[in-house]
């Protein structure tokens, strides 16, 4: 069966088939059943291809923000976490997109590494590591979820999640010296966390949404999804 006449339907977690009743007729038969967690090619195409979308956007992040990151900083150390957001979304909106498991770890990797490989004003192995980090703590939320929640707010707290990651990260790596609990760590992590929920978990969700509504994400249960809603 291919993807575009598959039958079975994910948000509803339940497969259609027919048996015979006693008649002779056919009769539909709901028959439980999980989500569809196996990769498929296209799939990991299309991962791909938003990691390295993803990639070129922290370029141009790092290029515009890095003046007004000081500028921000100077007016409350810690505000310019605010900023943080701008190189998080790549694993939630991998995620929401392509519904598997690994999806978000997947994307925000691929992100980091043709980052690195473009260069940048970090270490390479500090941007794996942070891209590792970010892509593991989004990919857990689903997780948790066991891949079956599938909204705004789900979305929200794997991009919090993500940002928590970069917050800690940050701080095990080059801000040792500055105090976890004090006015500079509290300040970045209530601002970077809020960062995350805007940029990878509002933004991402309606970028999501408005991509499928164009009909590119028909090969994708996210996208047929969309359609059931607004049918």
């Amino acid at each position: 069966m291919t993807d575009n006449h598959d039958a079975r339907i994910q948000g509803e977690n339940r497969i259609d088939r027919q048996d015979q009743g006693a008649d002779g007729k056919a009769v539909p038969v709901k028959v439980a059943s999980g989500p569809r967690l196996r990769w498929r090619v296209v799939d990991i195409a299309v991962a791909s291809l938003i990691g390295v979308a993803c990639a070129l956007i922290y370029q141009l992040a790092a290029l515009v923000t890095s003046v007004p990151w000081s500028v921000i900083n100077g007016l409350l150390p810690g505000l310019a976490g605010l900023l943080n957001g701008l190189w998080l979304f790549a694993g939630p909106l991998a995620i929401v997109i392509v519904r598997k498991p690994g999806a978000a770890l997947y994307g925000e990797l691929v992100a980091a590494i043709l980052e690195s490989l473009m260069g940048n004003q970090w270490v390479p192995a500090k941007t794996l590591g942070i891209g590792l980090v970010q892509g593991a703590l989004a990919e857990v939320v689903f997780l948790a979820l066991r891949y079956r929640k599938w909204n705004l707010a789900t979305t929200c707290l794997s991009g919090a999640a993500s940002a928590l990651g970069c917050w800690a990260f940050s701080f095990f790596t080059h801000l040792q010296a500055i105090n976890l609990v004090g006015p500079y760590g509290i300040t970045y992590l209530v601002t970077t966390v809020l960062s995350g929920v805007l940029f990878a978990g509002v933004m991402v969700w309606y970028l999501y949404r408005a991509i499928a509504r164009t009909g590119a994400l028909e090969r994708f249960e996210s996208g047929r999804d969309i359609n059931r809603r607004r049918g």
